[in-house]
């Protein structure tokens, strides 16, 4: 069963990956996630390695990008790793943005409707064994010799997609969003669909990036360099601007990183992720931002922190 805190793995390769994972539960963080993007290790492929050498840890993709695998063959992947580790994996999937499919050669186009093809193909695939399905996007028929109850979720950001989390899938999951947008615009949309097809409220799961740090200008720095592309995409831009925190292209201004940036010391940083819990969020993933130039004790301090914080909420 997961947890209400998790961690964000970002390593260098896989080795690093499955690494950071062992260790994450060695601290006794119950939830690992990782991301696909680009050229970057895949993170399915490092779970079934991290699955082989921890015990207890749940993994879960945020996110595996819909448009570059059909849902069978992301069927057999989590089928996989449910193998090797019952019960400790969560499929994070969305449409990530065009900037980054466009180089794949993407017809980007209706991404909330293909989404949408994903979670009913795959959640019927996966928890039921069979589907057959002929879309706009996905045209899909298959069986599978053993279903499986792999939780199924999907990314979040503006209003329409939190909707369709709540109406077909596990969890939603967010990204670079405000803690006042998550309160104010997501968990009302993700209610607003679980009540529109009968079914309970899943948990929104916030990305929240952190900082171990009490030294402002290190965390504006840590910013600029590590989440400040979002805001060339019009998507993050939209969202921005509508949790009341519009930004320049290619900038994380000071109301941004108040905003979105849980910082300070150890204490203070375990205190937020605890408030972030009791304002609803059914879990936190927190994204270590490396301050300072020791990337390995920024990123220890971080794991020791989220640590202490889902060790506190448990």
């Amino acid at each position: 069963m997961a947890g209400r805190v998790g961690i964000l793995i970002n390593a260098f390769n896989a080795a690093e990956a499955v690494q950071r994972i062992r260790a994450a539960e060695d601290l006794g963080i119950p939830n690992a996630w990782m991301t696909t993007g680009g050229t970057a290790p895949d993170a399915l492929t490092v779970f079934a390695g991290a699955a082989t050498v921890t015990d207890r840890i749940v993994m879960g993709s945020c996110i595996v990008p819909t448009w570059l695998r059909h849902p069978v063959v992301l069927a057999q992947q989590t089928i996989t790793i449910e193998s090797l580790a019952p019960g400790r994996f969560r499929l994070g999937i969305g449409p990530s943005h065009e900037p980054a499919m466009r180089a794949f050669g993407v017809e980007w186009r209706k991404p909330l409707t293909e989404l949408k093809e994903y979670l009913i193909t795959l959640r019927a695939l996966l928890h039921e064994g069979s589907v057959s399905f002929k879309g706009e996007h996905v045209t899909i028929e298959a069986r599978l010799a053993q279903p499986v109850q792999t939780p199924l979720l999907a990314s979040a950001l503006r209003p329409g997609s939190f909707e369709a989390c709540g109406e077909l899938a596990d969890g939603a999951i967010s990204w670079q969003c405000p803690a006042g947008y998550l309160i104010e615009q997501g968990l009302p949309a993700l209610r607003r669909g679980a009540d529109a097809a009968g079914r309970p409220v899943p948990p929104l799961i916030a990305h929240t990036p952190i900082a171990i740090t009490e030294d402002r200008e290190a965390v504006k720095a840590a910013a600029a360099r590590q989440i400040s592309n979002y805001s060339n995409i019009p998507f993050y831009r939209a969202m921005y601007e509508q949790a009341g925190v519009p930004q320049q292209m290619g900038e994380v201004g000071d109301d941004l990183i108040d905003a979105l940036v849980v910082w300070g010391n150890e204490d203070r940083v375990v205190e937020r992720i605890k408030q972030l819990l009791a304002d609803g969020m059914g879990e936190v993933l927190a994204m270590p931002l490396v301050v300072g130039g020791d990337r390995d004790a920024s990123l220890d301090r971080s794991f020791h922190a989220v640590a202490r914080a889902a060790a506190e909420t448990a």
